[in-house]
């Protein structure tokens, strides 16, 4: 069972809280040094590390629903919020323009997270992105509003609205607001999809079980290298967001990539409203030419989500499609740094489940 109806009775009669905690049963749990046929594997360049720019190109509602703020409270019941309106739509008029400037200059791929709204309200910078053949990600129809928040027949209409207004070309997806239903998966993976943004939780990609009796892959998407909680909320300075792309950048390669592990993954979130305002985007593009020269220098696999998807099923084999992959191979950790624990690098005696859970979650189920 996946979670005990009550508590059970322990020593003495006294109540246990040893119960099992809910789970998600997409995938098993498994350390990093534990992938199965990917560990001592490197991405198509003969790179250890995967680097890649997911730009967010969103539209939103006039005056209603959610979205960024940079004054929280300047919309009330008897005004229309110009003021956090006007400052994202600069993104997509100004910001999104210069970012384009900045990848075409550091000669940079990028991933690009397209609302469906967007293409009609702002087709100049679609077309421009698919005409320097950036990949096109599916991010729902608006982010003033939460996917997790449909039902199931109308996140699917939703899914599918977007797919064709980006004329078919995701394979990838990520939802508005990083938000899913306990379906979302399963509902990308019968529409097509082979790799979703949402779970942050790896430095690889991991495989998610689908209810089909398939799954889907889970690309690792940042949360830290991410303007929006790193300078939004955080309110990290502009310096502060470049030195950290550069840092992350440099202790990965330097210190995560060991030749025994898996090949790594990493993104950089970017948003043309945040970064694209120019006293920003002037330290951000000193961190698009560090990763530039690293690039030419050939330390790393500078890509696409898309691609990293499509490259871990190649190296990963049939690893790469299960859920608990990796679990039942010994493997070294870091070359002769450190042994892999015996308790960690035997086989789980817990299955993965093959689908997502049938039973309702509480209502206060995050």
């Amino acid at each position: 069972p996946r979670r005990t109806k009550g508590l059970e009775q322990g020593e003495a009669g006294h109540p246990s809280s040893m119960r099992l905690l809910r789970s998600h049963g997409r995938f098993e749990y498994a350390p990093i040094y534990a992938r199965g046929a990917a560990n001592g594997k490197t991405w198509p360049n003969g790179a250890r590390l995967a680097v890649y720019i997911g730009l967010n190109l969103e539209h939103f509602d006039f005056g209603d629903g959610l979205g960024g703020q940079l004054v929280p409270g300047a919309n009330t019941a008897r005004s229309a919020d110009v003021l956090n309106y006007s400052w994202r739509e600069y993104g997509n008029r100004v910001g999104a323009v210069r970012l384009l400037e900045a990848l075409d200059r550091y000669s940079l791929p990028c991933s690009v997270l397209f609302n469906g709204a967007i293409v009609d309200h702002a087709p100049e910078i679609y077309e421009a992105h698919v005409a320097r053949g950036d990949e096109i990600v599916g991010h729902g129809w608006t982010n003033s509003e939460k996917q997790g928040d449909m039902d199931e027949a109308t996140e699917k209409a939703m899914i599918a609205d977007v797919t064709a207004k980006l004329e078919g070309r995701p394979t990838g997806w990520l939802g508005p607001w990083i938000s899913q239903s306990h379906v979302t998966p399963d509902l990308l993976e019968e529409a097509g999809y082979s790799y979703l943004l949402d779970w942050c939780h790896d430095d690889c990609p991991v495989a998610m079980t689908t209810r089909s009796g398939g799954s889907i892959l889970a690309v690792p998407y940042p949360q830290e290298l991410n303007d929006i909680p790193t300078i939004m909320v955080r309110r990290a300075s502009a310096a502060d967001f470049a030195a950290m792309i550069v840092d992350n950048l440099r202790e990965m390669l330097e210190e995560q990539c060991a030749k025994d592990g898996p090949p790594l993954v990493m993104g950089i979130a970017l948003h043309p409203y945040i970064v694209g305002q120019p006293f920003r985007l002037r330290h951000l593009r000193a961190a698009f030419a560090e990763i530039e020269k690293v690039a030419k220098e050939g330390g790393i696999w500078l890509t696409t989500a898309g691609a990293i998807a499509d490259a871990w099923t190649d190296l990963a084999g049939d690893d790469a499609t299960s859920a608990g992959a990796g679990r039942a191979k010994k493997v070294a950790y870091y070359g002769a740094r450190r042994a892999v624990p015996t308790a960690l690098a035997t086989t789980s005696s817990e299955a993965p489940s093959s689908g997502p859970p049938t039973d309702t979650p509480p209502p206060d189920a995050a």
